[in-house]
């Protein structure tokens, strides 16, 4: 029990790791020419949607459907992620603090350390490579997120870079919670997979999707297709192993 404890704290906190490296990477505020910036920040967009999308197809609906004995009841969950995704973010657009990027960084990190830790137990292989799609999804998300942030009138660098270092707790914790709580409630942990790729899928088409678009640019779309590319081919090396 110790070594997975250990383990899921590792995993969990290297993936979170990769929130505040994003916000460092996008406090360099400026990439010459502009037309770079631009693109590259786009590109990164999108690439962390191609990677979300990959992550429910190969990882969070395949394992959470096995979970669950392909019980019918995971239309409706994924129908119910989806649903509450979009109250979350209506209550937040509401009160003027939308944030987007934070948002699907926040719900889909949450619950994907929370069945990665139910995992641990049941198939160490594939909860680490769902360790390490959180991780890569992590990283564009952050970089996002603090841009995003920094474009609100109480934040500064500091202060954004040292609330995403908190979030990084977050995610250990989670993990603890799934291991200690679900690796033997299978259907439960299947459930909250199936309901975070609803929320997943929402904020993809929502918000994700055509924040990545611009005009007269290839750059971002085919950067959603190597996200997804990347998240199916750790797939199958898992697989294959």
């Amino acid at each position: 029990m110790f070594l997975d404890v250990v383990y899921i704290v590792v995993l969990t906190a290297v993936a979170g790791a990769c929130i505040p490296a994003g916000g460092l990477l996008a406090s360099f505020e400026r990439i010459r020419p502009n037309w770079l910036e631009q693109e590259f920040r786009h590109f990164l967009i999108a690439f962390g949607g191609g990677i979300l999308l990959g992550a429910v197809a190969v990882v969070l609906v395949p394992e959470g459907r096995a979970s669950m004995q392909g019980s019918l009841w995971s239309i409706p969950l994924i129908l119910l992620g989806g649903l509450l995704f979009f109250g979350v973010e209506r209550g937040l657009g509401l009160r003027r603090r939308e944030a987007p990027q934070l948002t699907g960084l926040m719900l889909d990190y949450i619950p994907e350390a929370t069945a990665l830790g139910g995992l641990i137990v049941v198939n160490p292989g594939m909860a680490a490579l769902l360790a390490a799609l959180i991780a890569l999804q992590n990283l564009p998300e952050g970089f996002n997120a603090y841009r995003e942030l920094c474009d609100q009138p109480d934040y500064t660098s500091r202060k954004t870079l040292g609330f995403m270092s908190s979030l990084v707790l977050t995610g250990p914790i989670a993990g603890l919670l799934g291991y200690f709580v679900l690796s033997d409630h299978q259907a439960i942990l299947g459930g909250i997979m199936l309901f975070a790729s609803g929320g997943i899928l929402y904020l993809i088409f929502q918000d994700i999707a055509p924040q990545a678009r611009l005009d007269r640019h290839w750059g971002p779309p085919l950067g959603a297709v190597l996200g997804f590319c990347l998240a199916l081919f750790s797939e199958m090396l898992v697989a294959h192993a």
